[in-house]
């Protein structure tokens, strides 16, 4: 019998709902670039802007939240970070230049980075290990459908209404959250927080937010003009490519000291020795590879679409949408399917069948009929969905309840990493593939370079397969609800 009350499962749904907000705003900004530059004067490559602020936003703030959270309390923080990212929005539609715009796309993230973490450190706090899977199920959908409605969503802004209302929609969304969690979240005692990592807040943050904003260098100058797959080209490319590997370079280089500071300090901002459970391990390793691959491909494919085939933003929006029909398909079954068969087969038949899916992908032209299409992205869709789900839960199926705020922030921290850099893997294997048009000539340009692309990506996803197969048989299994054994008890108290 599940322990899953109402209250309990209105809270995960309300976190799914901010979760859900989040990831669209973070996506789908990106179709309205030339609207928005036209509208505020500015050409359509400075809007880049406008998406890099939010994500870097997102990628240095997230692992502060779990201190913030033992300093301030989850009530205060969580209902500040709605009410902050709600407004942040309006102020964003009402933005009359780039600058204004920018500006307030850097507060919608300080709201964004706090409200998913810590939501989720609510509902994973009460509930028991073998309700995990049930609740994260709630959860994770977001992750799923908002990179996948952006295409579609978008292209109906655009066509039929303004860019303001790419902002304008989250205020309904925000009003609603936060008069939820007015109701549900409640007060909790504060443990004694921690000194605040200061030497970790400014190598994580400078570490994460310049990976981040050199990964949106590179997508930002790969989505321009020119090449058979649209990815640019130039002694400008050139120039940004060296800037942006410059940056990465300073970048990692930033967070191996990062990694050597946490490993030492006695208050570390993201405790690093969380890593030593070895099914979160695996979450964080396999699970970020997975991550990059899902986020990659629904940015592949509307560019496919409509720049290759020459489909309308609206055509090519409604074929990404079967994606989210294979999401919602296999969604009511993975539950049953972790306590039947555990997690080590369903990662491997996730992680195969998306790579089979991107395989597949390489192979479309502008006349492979709609349902061969609908059909791959039905079945990416499914892959996506299980995956995602197998991962977001193993991430704390043997966290002790000490560690679980540890574990959800570094956790938080990756996946956001993960999903951002999933356009940079996906421009990157693009420009590989246009690099190789010249070894086939006789084929489409074009069609090298996304046959390319989508197959390097299904190599990438085949690196999660391999840590699936490193994974003992049984891991896992505290969270799964085997008939004949007694239940696993909840995580316990979180503790500062």
């Amino acid at each position: 019998m599940t322990s899953i009350t109402p209250r309990h499962r209105n809270t995960a749904l309300l976190v799914a709902g901010c979760f859900f907000m989040e990831m669209l705003d973070g996506t789908i900004v990106s179709t309205a670039a030339p609207q928005i530059g036209a509208s505020l004067r500015t050409s359509p490559t400075s809007v880049g802007l406008v998406v890099t602020a939010y994500l870097l936003t997102l990628a240095v703030l997230i692992p502060l939240s779990g201190w913030l959270t033992a300093r301030y309390g989850v009530r205060r923080i969580f209902l500040g970070a709605i009410a902050l990212f709600t407004v942040a929005s309006l102020g964003c539609a009402l933005a009359g230049n780039l600058g204004e715009l920018v500006a307030l796309r850097v507060v919608q993230g300080v709201g964004g980075a706090m409200m998913v973490p810590v939501g989720r450190l609510v509902v994973l706090s009460r509930t028991e290990k073998q309700d995990i899977p049930r609740v994260m199920a709630y959860v994770v959908w977001p992750a799923l459908i908002a990179p996948v409605l952006a295409p579609l969503l978008g292209g109906v802004i655009t066509t039929y209404l303004s860019w303001h209302w790419l902002f304008l929609v989250n205020l309904p969304l925000g009003a609603a959250a936060l008069a939820t969690a007015w109701r549900l979240i409640e007060d909790e005692p504060l443990p004694a927080s921690a000194p605040l990592d200061w030497a970790g807040v400014l190598l994580t943050c400078a570490g994460l937010g310049g990976l981040t904003w050199a990964g949106h260098l590179v997508s930002a100058d790969g989505s321009g003009a020119g090449g058979a797959s649209g990815t640019g080209g130039g002694s400008g490319s050139a120039a940004t490519a060296a800037i942006a590997a410059a940056v990465a370079a300073a970048s990692l280089l930033a967070l191996a000291a990062a990694v050597r500071h946490l490993l030492r300090t006695a208050y570390p901002l993201l405790n690093l020795r969380t890593l030593k459970v070895t099914t979160f391990r695996a979450a964080v390793g396999a699970g970020s590879l997975f991550w990059v691959t899902v986020s990659a491909i629904p940015f592949l494919l509307p560019l496919l679409f409509q720049t290759v085939f020459g489909w309308s933003p609206v055509k090519s929006g409604a074929m990404v949408l079967f994606v989210f029909v294979g999401n919602i398909g296999i969604k009511p079954a993975t539950t049953y399917l972790l306590n039947r068969f555990g997690f080590r087969p369903l990662l491997l038949t996730a992680s195969l069948g998306l790579a089979g899916s991107a395989v597949a992908c390489a192979f479309f032209t502008a006349g492979t009929p709609l349902p061969v299409i609908a059909l791959v992205a039905t079945v990416s869709g499914a892959a996506r969905s299980l995956g995602l789900t197998c991962y977001s839960v193993i991430t704390f199926s043997d966290v002790p309840g000490d560690l679980m705020r540890d574990a959800n922030t570094l956790s938080a921290t990756q996946q956001q990493t993960a999903a951002g850099l999933g356009v940079v893997a996906a421009t990157v294997a693009l420009r590989i593939g246009d690099s190789a048009t010249g070894l086939l000539p006789g084929a489409a340009p074009a069609a090298v370079a996304y046959g390319t692309a989508f197959c390097l990506l299904a190599l990438l996803v085949l690196g999660a397969t391999a840590g699936a197969l490193r994974l003992r048989p049984g891991a896992g299994d505290a969270v799964r609800r085997v008939p004949g054994r007694a239940p696993a008890k909840r995580p316990g108290p979180v503790s500062g």
